[in-house]
């Protein structure tokens, strides 16, 4: 059977709005959700997504790096950075994304790949994920696909440094101090400025009642995060110099 025969009008329109993104040619998008078990049934040689999902990929590479760059890149290193996107772009936030489009129950599959589970593979949903961004960037280009991107990714990108660092700064700051020192730092909210949809928070880390650092963010957790960040730095070479590294 055709993959367009299966996919009516009406399911069609329902995927691309969960996507956010109209096809000009929906070929393009039948050929994303085509996985290769689907093909010895049709009869026909059909293309699967494998080759939508390696250009997805890298689309998805370069639009997570500018996110990420244009987001955090006068805060974190570019080992930090590296991390974010390994974060961002693994099969377990792929897959979630799929499955929050809704993307498991429109793919073209073999009835056995269907049997045992396919349509909620985690491997399965992450290639076609990555397929369709391929499939964006060829029928729409590079804005589309990379707005597309932005989209799908909005909360997951605020969430890059906490979870995919996996580095708790204060947390550390604090364990380091006490372990030293017997004491522990205090925080103290300097500033707030810009308008409510693009606030930037300051702050300053005390320790001994002496200002240690300062940092910014766009919330006050995320200033002081950077202000620990640059404590413990600056905290861990100076016990390293006096031998205690």
């Amino acid at each position: 059977m055709n993959p367009d025969q299966q996919m009516n009008k009406s399911s069609m329109e329902g995927l691309q709005r969960s996507l956010g993104y109209t096809f000009k040619d929906r070929d393009l998008l039948i050929t994303a959700l085509t996985h290769r078990s689907f093909l010895p049934e049709t009869g026909r040689p059909l293309p699967d997504n494998e080759r939508l999902e390696f250009l997805g990929d890298a689309v998805l590479e370069l639009a997570i790096s500018d996110l990420l760059f244009r987001r955090f890149g006068d805060t974190y290193k570019e080992g930090d950075l590296t991390k974010m996107r390994a974060y961002l772009v693994s099969e377990t936030r792929l897959v979630f994304l799929a499955r929050t489009i809704g993307l498991g129950r429109y793919l073209f599959m073999g009835r056995g790949e269907e049997k045992c589970g396919g349509r909620t593979r985690p491997s399965i949903l992450a290639d076609a994920f990555e397929a369709t961004v391929g499939a964006i960037y060829i029928d729409g280009g590079f804005r589309s696909a990379y707005g597309f991107v932005k989209e799908q990714f909005g909360s997951l990108l605020e969430s890059a440094p906490e979870k995919g660092l996996k580095i708790d700064y204060k947390s550390r700051l604090q364990e380091m101090i006490q372990k030293h020192y017997h004491c522990l730092p205090a925080y103290e909210l300097l500033e707030i400025n810009g308008p409510d949809h693009n606030r930037r928070f300051k702050v300053a880390l005390f320790f001994d009642n002496r200002e240690i650092s300062q940092g910014s963010g766009r919330s006050k957790k995320e200033a002081e995060q950077q202000a620990a960040k640059i404590a413990l730095e600056n905290l861990e070479e100076h016990l390293e110099e006096n031998g205690f590294g």
